[in-house]
């Protein structure tokens, strides 16, 4: 657990260090929130307020984003060999895994609530505070699932330009196809059914859920699909990291 804790301090120390990361990563959520979030076409259709529905998804957007591209650490740490220095020292590579993946997962939520308490000063508001202890809940989920799958990926990889193709690849059609900008209900049928495999989806319904009271899905099925799946993850990127070269 030592080893745990000292990884996951490591990344929180890279994480506040690092001004420009911090602050150009509030960039693109601010811009989605500024251009859709006072679009009329929402409210003209007789929905009510977008920002209260796009909140949720911007934030967890955030999450995805931060989350998943914490696995150009590990390629860094690989190209220095920063990471060879920690794979012979005498400790489990799962506790190497686990502690790099909170610790991701912990930067990733901490931009998450920054967002969050952004939506605040635009008009965004929780239907109660009861709900709030959940959807950090959801929102660690969401970080804890996409940490562990950038980690995975770039556990296969050696160069920070093929994660980078791979993770545009993946990460904007997850995005767009989660139902984070508009309901799922109003896809095509044959979107309807990717969306209902995105695991994004099942975040931003618990997250939409819990702060709004708007659900595609039952909470209790988002909160069991995404516990699952964010162990299944853990799983195959630890599998992944062990199988990394010393």
């Amino acid at each position: 657990m030592r080893t745990v804790y000292i990884l996951w301090l490591r990344e929180l120390k890279k994480y506040f260090r690092s001004r420009s990361r911090m602050i150009g990563s509030l960039g693109q959520p601010l811009l989605f929130l500024l251009t859709f979030g006072f679009g009329r076409i929402y409210s003209q259709a007789g929905e009510g307020n977008y920002i209260q529905f796009l909140a949720p998804g911007i934030i967890s957007m955030t999450i995805l984003f931060t989350g998943n591209f914490s696995g150009i650490s590990l390629i860094w740490d690989k190209q220095f060999g920063f990471l060879k220095e920690t794979l012979v020292a005498p400790v489990p590579r799962l506790s190497i895994m686990l502690g790099k993946t909170l610790g991701g997962a912990t930067v990733a939520l901490l931009q998450g609530t920054i967002v969050f308490v952004m939506t605040l000063f635009i008009g965004f508001r929780p239907i109660s505070l009861s709900g709030l202890p959940m959807a950090f809940f959801f929102a660690f989920m969401i970080a804890l699932f996409f940490t562990s799958l950038g980690i995975a990926i770039a556990s296969t990889l050696e160069d920070m330009q093929g994660f980078q193709l791979i993770m545009n690849f993946l990460v904007m059609p997850i995005f767009f196809l989660s139902g984070a900008l508009f309901p799922p209900a109003d896809l095509l049928a044959v979107l309807g059914i990717v969306t209902k495999l995105n695991p994004l989806s099942y975040g931003v319904d618990g997250l939409r859920s819990v702060l709004i009271g708007i659900s595609s899905y039952s909470t209790f099925m988002d909160f069991s699909i995404m516990l699952l799946l964010s162990l299944l993850i853990l799983f195959i990127g630890s599998s992944l990291f062990g199988k990394i070269k010393s």
